[in-house]
């Protein structure tokens, strides 16, 4: 009987022993990977940190510098001395209709909305000459994704070609005030050094002639 008493506890104090053992090995598994996951969520020398590429400025392509006056300073100019078109560049039919409703709410001298020729740009193109620099920087203002181009035009229409990354407006107080000091596009050039323009498209010249 005693026997069979001492093999009993023989085999609790074994078990006992095995779980210690489990416990033992199972906290410190708990213990390194609470370790490992907060030097992830504290990007702890860079652990958990994912490269996303920033945007180039103007979303690399080359931009004018904005034009600046007689006090030294390049200001955004009234909407309503800006004339707009604005042209569908996707397959969503009335797409440029109800934007240049909504610049149009805003003031800007709106001119007929259309399509472009492709409808698969991607993203939103300002397309303006030289003589309409400090307008397309205005018109751009009103917008969270498009890229600014200058072309060989002369005239000051400015052309809003919508893009798929088009969602919507800046909201209208984040938008250019009149009168506002610009801040350039960085690593923008001088119009007069800008090169290898774009070629223009057939429009009507605005102001009309």
């Amino acid at each position: 009987m005693p026997q069979q008493i001492d093999e009993r506890q023989a085999r609790k104090r074994y078990v006992r022993r095995r779980q210690t053992v489990v416990f033992s090995i199972s906290g410190v598994v708990l213990a390194v990977a609470l370790v490992i996951a907060l030097l992830f969520n504290f990007h702890v020398g860079g652990l958990g940190l994912v490269s996303t590429p920033l945007a180039e400025p103007n979303f690399g392509n080359p931009a004018p510098c904005a034009v600046k006056g007689e006090d030294g300073k390049a200001k955004y100019v009234p909407n309503a001395t800006v004339g707009v078109r604005v042209l569908n560049g996707t397959s969503h039919s009335q797409f440029a209709a109800a934007v240049s409703n909504a610049l149009g709410v805003r003031g800007f001298d709106m001119q007929e909305a259309g399509n472009f020729s492709s409808t698969n740009v991607e993203r939103t193109t300002i397309y303006f000459g030289k003589n309409a620099i400090n307008q397309a920087y205005t018109v751009a203002g009103n917008f969270t994704d498009a890229t600014m181009i200058m072309t060989t035009r002369e005239d000051q229409l400015v052309d809003v070609v919508l893009g798929a990354t088009f969602n919507d407006l800046k909201d209208e107080k984040q938008s250019p005030q009149e009168g506002k000091e610009i801040t350039d596009i960085e690593g923008c050039q001088a119009a007069d050094k800008m090169t290898n323009l774009t070629a223009d498209t057939n429009h009507n010249a605005y102001p009309a002639q």
